[in-house]
């Protein structure tokens, strides 16, 4: 045996045998954790991630747990992790790339007879832990919207965290009364308040209310012309809301494997009339890596709400929300279920930018007001939108992509549209 070839051997023996012995789970121990590569981030801020022990003993599996938590933040585009053994102890040194998380909000959508858009901006790791500062205008319907938010899930490194909001939202809403489509200009102005707690690694609990008024005044397209339903009316509402979440999906870059499931539950108390309305939606998300390129995503939306028989129900069919190509809150009712499926294929992907082709099928049905739930296994609200679409992803920034997609009604080819929004549609 050469010289060379000695030499050859001995350096893959002093790089290997640490992460031989270590994946062996032989008792050695982390003397010490760094990071690299920081530059807004705080590094008490990732330690919070790490479940990896100080001065204890440690298997290889852990630590790449711990790195990959650090992956699926939205503030970190990649973390990768170097091992050196001094004197039977470990130094870990964590490797970071930071994604950019200060955006100016530039959105715009829109669906025959509807185009918004809108413009502010986002911080999604504001002062360098995790906080999440934004603001924005929007205009839906040619109607002003906006918006300011904050919420901080690990207050001062805790468990516990809050989020606040102020809102006004304002568009244009057909209602529909005895089958006949009366529009309203609806206005909500609320503000709101929720506590955060932090279970464990993958799941989350919060609670909290708002405060909110709704307007609705009668569009001025029908001025001269008799519709059903009241002119003008004002409602004074209180909500209260409960939110559990499991999350355990892990991300590579803009690939997904693994799964979510957030349960939602609101009650709201009309003080006018001094009633409640409950409503309850459960929301899953499943994604499985398809081979190098590929990606499946599918979603299932269960919604339930108080079966008042009203025109104002809560569940709504709309392209931007669950049914892609369908159009602009065509229908409404007290009960949903709703399944989306896509697949994504990658046909580009260089450092900074890629792009997918996507393949979609969107399913949903709904009760009616004041209906059966029976109906959720009918055909007399079933839609069915199959169609495809295009993403163009920066990669640098967590869900930043732009997003066109064209769905057609299988049923009936006429009703087809194209929906364009940013970040991936579920």
């Amino acid at each position: 045996m050469t010289t060379s070839r000695l030499e050859i051997i001995l350096i893959l023996f002093i790089l290997l045998t640490p992460i031989i012995l270590f994946s062996q789970k032989k008792n050695l121990v982390v003397n010490k954790i760094e990071f690299e590569g920081l530059k807004k981030t705080k590094s008490d801020y990732l330690l919070r991630f790490l479940d990896t022990p100080i001065q204890e003993a440690i298997a290889l599996e852990e630590i790449e747990k711990d790195v990959q938590r650090l992956r699926n933040l939205p503030t970190i585009s990649q973390a990768t992790y170097q091992i050196d053994t001094i004197e039977s102890k470990l130094n870990l040194t964590i490797k970071i790339e930071e994604a950019s998380t200060l955006f100016p909000i530039i959105n715009f959508g829109g669906v025959k007879g509807n185009f918004w858009y809108q413009v502010g901006f986002n911080d999604t790791h504001w002062l360098g832990r995790g906080y999440q500062l934004s603001g924005f205008y929007q205009n839906i319907d040619r109607r002003h919207n906006g918006n300011l938010y904050l919420r901080a899930p690990f207050f001062r490194g805790g468990k516990l965290g809050f989020s606040a909001s102020l809102l006004r939202y304002a568009s244009t809403e057909p209602v529909y009364i005895s089958d006949q489509s009366v529009y309203f200009d609806y206005t909500n102005s609320s503000i709101a308040l929720s506590g955060i707690y932090q279970i464990n690694r993958t799941q989350s609990f919060e609670l909290g209310g708002s405060y909110f008024t709704e307007d609705y005044q009668k569009d001025k397209r029908h001025d001269g012309e008799a519709t059903r339903g009241p002119e003008s009316f004002q409602q004074p509402k209180t909500l209260g809301k409960a939110i559990h979440r499991i999350d355990k999906i892990n991300y590579h870059f803009f690939y997904l494997f693994g799964f979510e499931n957030i349960s939602n539950f609101q009650t709201v108390y009309n003080l006018d009339e001094q009633t409640l309305f409950h409503i309850f939606l459960n929301e899953t998300r499943y994604f499985k890596r398809i081979k190098r390129k590929g990606n499946l995503a599918a979603r299932l939306r269960i919604g339930v709400s108080t079966n008042t028989d009203s025109p104002f129900a809560p569940f709504v069919l709309d392209s931007h929300i669950n049914i892609r190509g369908s159009g602009n809150r065509i229908d409404r009712g007290t009960a949903a279920l709703i399944f989306n499926l896509e697949y994504r294929h990658t046909v580009y992907d260089k450092k900074r930018i890629a792009a997918q082709v996507v393949g979609f099928s969107d399913i949903g049905n709904w009760r009616t007001p004041g209906g059966d739930l029976s109906e959720l296994t009918t055909t007399q609200n079933f839609r069915h939108f199959l169609g495809g679409g295009i993403r163009v992803i920066n990669k640098k920034a967590f869900n930043s992509m732009l997003r066109i997609d064209y769905g057609v009604d299988i049923y009936n080819f006429n009703e087809k549209g194209l929906v364009i929004g940013v970040g991936q549609y579920f």
